[in-house]
């Protein structure tokens, strides 16, 4: 389920800085999410959004600022 996919993501960023500065020097959301499926994460945008309760325009900042990442 995507939505455990984005929990497994986050754990993993918190334990693993290497894939959290990876995953922080993403552009946009949409490189972000390409780039976890790279790494096996399987999610959408909306998927993501939902389990993190931010909006795009929220994350149009750097990625490294998002709590959890």
């Amino acid at each position: 389920m995507a939505k455990e996919q984005v929990a497994k993501l986050f754990r993993d960023a918190k334990a693993n800085p290497a894939l959290r500065e990876e995953l922080s020097a993403a552009p946009n959301v949409d490189a972000f999410i390409e780039m976890a499926k790279e790494r096996g994460y399987d999610f959408t945008v909306e998927e993501w959004q939902e389990m993190t309760g931010f909006s795009v325009e929220e994350v149009e900042g750097k990625l490294s600022e998002i709590p959890g990442l």
